[in-house]
């Protein structure tokens, strides 16, 4: 499994940061390390993806970032403002459009926009038409004067979305933005996104569990777990970074005498160590190259193949090979409780 940077290469210093963090922790009651040591920096208008299995620290970090969480220690920076120190300022600069659904029910799509609005002090005149150019954007002019609780599920993810544009921030979190909605939703949404970093050079930090959704907007991704970030780089640096090519052999019985043949060909390695099913997956590093090689040596120890499926290097399997494959618990107390220990609001609070 690979472990810390590839090729023993950091890539966390950006020109142009506009998030720093530097040496975060945060240690719960019981000792417990949500987040371990973290460092990283996001540049301005940058897709930064923020990946990990449950429990890795994910959540405790961005409730750091987003001031609603206090750290142990180290230091984070959002524009040039601390967390700890200028929450404030903080907090006028991003955006968050959280994993739960904020919006009040009892108000309008529209209503909802412009308590928004207000709160974060945006002048009416200005609020206004930045409420009419988001509602287009995320398709829900012909749905603003209806009341939230009459809203689909996939429209109130996108008011959510909405929401979290309405006073113009330079950083925009999303976390799990797509989380539960079906596959047109989420292509929609990933469109807005793509539109918004194209116009506006906004900062975009992003957690997600649709890998394909991390391989395809994110700039750069960070992979986190057990607390300490374990791998940064671009996509396609991580898939490379996985070494090789994988294919996946289906015989009629795969036995302990299949799997020894396959651990002594030359420049395979065996994934997983085992069967799953009747197929094997091995890993090579061209499998153009290496494919007629494993075939002939099935075929000369008279075991009949019956499919053969070569797959190019992906970010599930990246991600996989950096976190391992076991089940993972929630992420221990940063959804329970605040700074000081007492319970809160679930808002960060589904399994991740």
């Amino acid at each position: 499994m690979p472990r810390g940077f590839p090729n023993g290469v950091s890539v966390m210093q950006v020109g142009n940061p506009v998030v720093r963090v530097q040496n975060l922790e945060k240690v719960f009651e019981g000792n417990i390390r949500a987040v371990d040591s973290v460092s990283f920096e996001v540049g301005k208008g940058e897709v930064f993806g923020f990946l990990g299995p449950n429990g890795a620290g994910k959540t405790t970090t961005i409730s750091i970032l987003t001031t609603l969480m206090l750290p142990t220690g180290g230091k984070a920076e959002i524009l040039g403002h601390d967390v700890v120190s200028e929450p404030g300022m903080v907090r006028k600069g991003i955006g968050l459009v959280p994993q739960d659904l904020t919006s009040d029910d009892e108000l309008t799509g529209r209503e909802n926009m412009e308590l928004k609005s207000r709160l974060y002090g945006v002048r009416t005149s200005e609020a206004q038409k930045r409420i009419d150019e988001l509602l287009r954007l995320v398709g829900l002019v012909d749905a603003q004067d209806r009341v939230v609780k009459t809203y689909s599920g996939g429209m109130k993810k996108r008011l959510e979305f909405a929401n979290g544009l309405v006073h113009n921030p330079r950083i925009l979190f999303l976390d799990e933005p797509t989380l539960g909605l079906d596959v047109q939703t989420r292509t929609s949404i990933w469109e807005h996104i793509r539109k918004l970093r194209s116009e506006t050079n906004m900062t975009i930090f992003l957690t997600t569990h649709y890998l394909e959704e991390a391989d395809g907007l994110c700039d750069r991704i960070a992979i986190i777990d057990h607390g300490k970030i374990i791998a940064l780089d671009t996509p396609e640096g991580l898939k490379k970074a996985v070494g090789g090519d994988v294919i996946e052999i289906e015989v009629a019985e795969c036995n302990t005498d299949v799997l020894d043949l396959i651990k002594g060909i030359p420049g395979v390695a065996l994934i997983d160590g085992m069967c799953t099913g009747n197929k094997a997956r091995i890993k090579v590093p061209d499998a153009n190259a290496a494919l007629p090689n494993v075939l002939s040596t099935f075929w000369k120890n008279k075991i009949d193949v019956l499919n053969v499926a070569v797959k190019k290097p992906s970010l599930d399997q990246a991600f996989l090979e950096y976190t391992g494959r076991e089940l993972r618990d929630e992420e221990q107390g940063s959804a329970a409780k605040n700074s000081n220990g007492t319970p809160r609001a679930k808002r960060f609070g589904r399994r991740r």
